[in-house]
């Protein structure tokens, strides 16, 4: 624990002028970043008597070992900045709302030759409409089906979409009529694309004038006796009815805002968001955050649009955005607001009418999350605090294991040997943290060879950059740091896991040794008995089947190993889709990918000639002589076999990797992890 006073800047050094701060700990990892209209005065509250402090200001003014500052000059650029240091060093004693899911997005990739209506995740993409974001997936499906009637847009994948062009029939929802089947023909692009921009502008909110146009056609066809086609038109009138009857409406048509409101005790808050578009509610999300130190309702506020907007542009930013609390001071945030959306924001607090009554439920459903986290949160943090103090006891060590780092060896019969590095910090997953590492150092099968390389290797890094960072050197100026962001191997843990059982922990033991490392405790689970192993015993540490300690070692030992036999896995699966075409020089991937697009196969390519090579663009009569020189000293690949049933499998664009082989088809084991 560090005295702020040593580190406490001398007078007059701070500026009085608009600025962030951070505050680094004893490693030179970021643990704070704020902003500040004049960092004078706004440093200076930091270093006073520790007892009038927060208790969490004060355990983050003695956890950090530096305070480091950068003057702008408006609080709009501070206000920016601060919201990139955050997101760049993730501090842990900042306020971070913890989104407990990925929002799913009802998107429209317009940037497509033929746009495709789909459920996405994550980032968002340029060129692709997004509406939402929903509660669930099930909901944006249930309303494409209701949509898809009128307007009946394309939804399958490329693979299928290139599979219906090649073969000329069209998938289920193109013989049903809710696919305009643009795979096949039957309608252009443009009148394709005309269908995508209708169903964005009725998911825009403009439903009225779209209803109305049908009801008018429906009616001249019932004049006309056309009863077939206005039957049509009426069930598509209903289709649209009950697609918006899910999303009701709550404000004034066209009224575009959004809705923020927050539910808070002395600990921690809850926010909730609710979008409206058109007047509808379209979607709705939640965060819930620390309180790391004494914060406002209007900080809170603050940091939820920063969260919330940081990312977005244009019309992702609604003109109107309501809130319980205003920042203070709240300009620059409103016109941080304006220069994202690229015209006025308006930022307020709704006083009266429809918008503070749907205010009101918004902030019933901030209460409820905050009270469901808690009960959830609790149980949590108790289990947690006791895995860990079990631990410590078990293993004599002197405080909790904080942090925990286990690792595990993978191969395939000696082949394509790896090893993982998962982290776990307060008894929780801390995946940027997770490495994986290429065993180099020999070839074949070699556990304990290998976690001796692994511990090593890892070890001799964190080494390098605690010399590089100054702490061993007295002339070095550790604010010398180039940005601050955590290193990859720079903190050492307090405990390292090892799979398996003795030999595995002596060689991991031996490993530290080597490099004069003593402050680290080392341990192994074995998979047999569930045994913990320790370095200097004869006899392993049997923890009871009920221990929350052990359950937390099997989680992390787990991990690892779920961690390594993906990264395994993944290396075997490129071997095997190795190429001939990999080892020529200067054939890149781009003109690698137009070879085999070209030719459908790597087959169809071996049996090519010069010339026909010369057809593709971008390949020369050299280059030609070349690929054809290299295929025919290869011998050509094994078949595909579908292992399930035996099968030889014919090889097809649709089952080559990326390389042009055809993919060997595993089973549904082999194909079940995902890459973390």
């Amino acid at each position: 624990m560090a005295d702020p006073s040593s580190y406490r800047p001398r007078p007059g050094e701070i500026p009085d002028s608009p600025g962030v701060y951070r505050f680094r700990d004893e490693h030179r990892r970021v643990i704070y970043v704020g902003k500040a209209k004049s960092l004078r005065q706004r440093l200076a509250n930091y270093f006073q008597d520790l007892t009038n402090l927060h208790p969490r200001t004060r355990t983050m003014v003695t956890t950090a070992a530096s305070v480091e500052w950068t003057v702008v000059s408006t609080e709009v650029e501070a206000l920016q900045l601060e919201y990139s240091w955050i997101k760049e060093f993730d501090p842990r004693f900042n306020v971070k709302y913890r989104d407990d899911k990925s929002y799913p997005y009802l998107a429209v990739t317009m940037n497509e030759e033929f746009p495709r209506v789909q459920v996405m995740r994550g980032h968002k993409r340029k060129g692709v409409r997004y509406f939402g974001p929903y509660s669930h997936a099930w909901a944006i499906r249930d309303t494409v089906d209701l949509l898809l009637r009128v307007f009946p847009v394309r939804t399958c994948s490329a693979g299928v979409f290139k599979n219906a062009a090649r073969t000329g029939r069209p998938c289920l929802l193109g013989y049903i009529g809710k696919c305009s089947a643009p795979c096949v023909g039957r309608v252009s692009e443009d009148e394709h694309r005309e269908l995508a921009e209708e169903f964005c502008d009725f998911m825009a909110g403009r439903t009225g004038t779209y209803i109305r146009r049908l009801e008018q056609r429906m009616t001249e066809a019932a004049e006309e006796m056309e009863y077939e086609r206005a039957a049509r038109l009426r069930d598509d009138i209903g289709a649209l009815k009950k697609a918006m009857e899910k999303n009701a409406v709550v404000l004034a048509d066209a009224t575009d805002a959004d809705l923020i409101a927050v539910a808070e005790d002395e600990l921690e808050a809850a926010v909730q968001i609710f979008h409206v578009r058109g007047g509808r509610v379209r979607g709705q999300r939640g965060w819930v955050t620390d309180k790391v130190e004494e914060i406002t309702t209007g900080a809170l506020v603050e940091h939820a649009l920063q969260q919330l907007y940081g990312e977005e542009k244009g019309d992702s930013v609604p003109k109107e955005v309501l809130v319980p609390a205003l920042p203070d001071p709240a300009l620059p945030v409103q016109e941080w607001l304006a220069d994202r959306r690229g015209s006025n924001v308006s930022l307020r607090i709704p006083q009266r009418g429809d918008k503070k009554a749907l205010m009101e439920t918004v902030e019933r459903n901030a209460q409820q999350a905050l009270a469901l986290h808690k009960t959830k949160r609790a149980s949590d943090l108790t289990t947690r605090s006791r895995a860990l103090e079990e631990i410590a006891e078990a293993l004599d060590l002197d405080s909790a294991p904080l942090r925990i780092e286990c690792y595990d060896i993978s191969h395939l019969q000696g082949d394509d040997v790896v090893a993982s590095m998962v982290v776990f910090e307060d008894g929780l997953q801390r995946k940027s943290e997770y490495r994986r590492f290429q065993i180099k150092g020999f070839e074949g099968q070699d556990d304990v060879r290998s976690m001796h390389e692994v511990i090593t290797r890892r070890f001799r890094r964190y080494l390098a950059e605690k010399e590089k960072t100054g702490e061993w050197s007295e002339g070095q100026d550790a604010l010398t740091e180039e940005d601050g962001r955590p290193k990859k191997f720079a903190y050492p843990p307090q405990l390292v896991v090892v799979d398996g059982g003795r030999p595995q922990v002596a060689a991991a033991k031996k490993a530290l040794d080597g490099l004069g490392i003593d402050d680290v405790a080392v341990c192994g689970l074995a998979k047999r008995l569930e045994e913990v192993w320790l370095p200097d015993d004869e006899d392993p540490v049997v923890l009871p089947r009920t221990s929350e300690g052990l359950y937390l070692l099997q989680r992390v030992r787990d991990e690892a190993h779920r961690f390594a036999i993906t990264y395994q896995r993944t290396k075997r699966a490129k071997r095997f889709r190795a190429s001939p075409l990999d080892d020529l020089p200067g054939l890149g991937d781009t003109r690698k990918q137009a070879l085999l697009k070209h030719f459908g196969s790597l087959k169809k390519l071996r049996s090519a000639t010069i010339d026909q090579i010369c057809e593709v663009p971008g390949i020369g009569r050299k280059t030609a002589e070349t690929i054809a020189v290299a295929l025919a000293q290869a011998a050509p690949a094994a078949p595909a076999v579908n292992t399930a049933t035996g099968e030889i499998m014919e090889e097809e664009p649709g089952t080559m990797g990326s390389s042009g082989e055809p993919v060997t088809t595993g089973a549904p084991d082999e194909r079940r992890g995902q890459e973390t």
